[in-house]
């Protein structure tokens, strides 16, 4: 059988004893207290698949127990026993969530029986339970696209920081998916399943942008006919972005300050503060460092704001995912627009390489929609781009019969190692990848010295 780590609480020590001495001879692990204070300090350190709780205990009793065990492994196994043969506190267990139940005393094998169902219960929720969080981690990363080193650290400290509660700032240019990372950290935090309300505080003016924060009372202002909650209100439970955080006025800014302190707001003609529990994720695209030194940004704003900073790279410094970028929106695209292109030329790959990208992402998301919308083949080409990639161009001299991503990967690469005499460091920093993503594509490619 395999070794469940069981805890047995009962106040009679000879029970104790002789069960712990049995399970042990049965290859188990068992602990034994019979204090409940002392098995839920226990529960709450340790992890247990199977309890055994005794139904009358001194001070807290065994249904107590069995309610804070839940809470605190809510996957573990309870299997109640009583002397008493007291029907109506078993059924009772059973509904509190205790698996079975056992009289005293003790049918040995009918204990082994138990023991066996109910760890098998713990471990089959124990993989879902797992299963459904990498579900959910997938699903929320596949939003931001990448296998880049940079990439892969930027999404484990975003998972890191989803799972506490802290006031998160994100920074990074514009384009590069500042609100792609503010969802990820909600729809991967315990706040899931509450709105996630984004507010672009440089897209109002500041009488409207701080009446849609804080909302505002009836006959606040002219027109103001009924009550209206704020976006810190609607966010309520939830997580609360904003965006362009480094165009608040001085005004707002003082508000907001006061809102991440005290946790409480205002609405505009309100007389009384409102307690909010509402998680701020922060985004710009602005050096606040440097906004505070010129007097357009409050210190103390920004440390409130800044507990922890998470800064996304531009995509020049993550080239290797262009071409995966490039492929997710060419079939994105080509599904949307009921186009079967197949791939693309590799004149317009390597543009797409070699191009600086100041727009980012969302430049690159563009011009591949631009370039779908406006193709008339299977395969898009040089002249199906905006001008300004037309330039930027390396691989004219590049085979003509180079149509598909890795075919003119696998050329480009093996082109620069032939050109840095293998160097993999000087090849990795002319085609913009990491020196262990070059390795791994020239594995990948079966690419040889010649």
């Amino acid at each position: 059988m395999y070794p469940y780590r069981i805890l047995i609480v009962d106040d009679e020590l000879s029970q104790r004893d002789m069960l712990s001495g049995y399970l042990s001879k049965k290859g188990l692990a068992p602990t034994s207290t019979g204090s409940a204070e002392t098995a839920l300090a226990l529960i709450t350190d340790h992890t247990y698949e199977i309890a055994l709780l005794d139904l009358r205990l001194p001070g807290m009793d065994g249904l107590t127990l069995l309610k804070e065990a839940r809470k605190a492994i809510p996957d573990i196994s309870v299997i109640m026993i009583t002397a008493h043969g007291d029907v109506t506190s078993a059924v009772e267990a059973m509904k509190s969530g205790a698996v079975d139940y056992l009289n005293k005393p003790i049918n040995l094998s009918e204990l082994i029986e138990t023991i066996s169902k109910a760890g098998e219960r713990f471990r089959i929720l124990s993989e879902n339970r797992a299963l459904k969080e990498v579900i959910r981690e997938r699903s929320v990363s596949t939003e931001f696209i990448g296998e880049s080193e940079p990439v892969k650290k930027l999404l484990s400290k975003t998972y890191r920081v989803a799972s506490t509660d802290s006031t998160v700032l994100i920074t990074g240019e514009s384009g590069t998916g500042k609100e792609l990372i503010a969802g990820i950290i909600h729809k991967a935090s315990p706040r899931s399943n509450k709105p996630f309300i984004p507010v672009a505080c440089g897209a109002l003016p500041d009488t409207l942008l701080e009446s849609e924060l804080f909302g505002y009372e009836k006959g606040a202002f002219t027109g103001a006919e009924r009550l209206r909650l704020g976006r810190f209100e609607l966010a309520s439970g939830g997580t609360l972005f904003l965006d362009e955080i480094g165009e608040l006025s001085s005004a707002v800014q003082a508000k907001l300050l006061r809102a991440l302190e005290e946790k409480q707001i205002m609405r505009l003609g309100g007389d009384h503060y409102i307690q909010i529990d509402t998680r701020v994720v922060a985004a710009t695209n602005r050096h606040l460092e440097s906004e505070i030194k010129s007097g357009n940004f409050r210190q103390d704003l920004y440390y409130r704001l800044n507990v922890i900073d998470i800064e996304i790279p531009p995509l020049i410094e993550r080239r290797e995912d262009i071409m995966i970028l490039t492929e997710y929106f060419l079939n994105r695209y080509s599904t949307k627009y009921r186009k079967g292109i197949k791939g693309i030329t590799s004149a317009a790959h390597g543009s797409l390489l070699q191009y600086h990208w100041p727009g980012n992402v969302r430049e690159l998301q563009n011009a591949i929609e631009r370039a779908v919308v406006l193709s008339s083949g299977e395969v898009l080409d040089i002249e199906d781009f905006p001008v300004n990639l037309k330039g930027s161009s390396q691989s004219r001299l590049l085979p003509a019969d180079i149509t598909t991503i890795s075919d003119a990967e696998r050329f480009l690469i093996t082109k620069s190692l032939a050109k840095h005499n293998w160097s993999i460091t000087a090849a990795a920093n002319e085609l913009g990848l990491h020196r262990n993503t070059l390795s791994a594509k020239i594995k990948e490619y079966k690419i040889e010295r010649g």
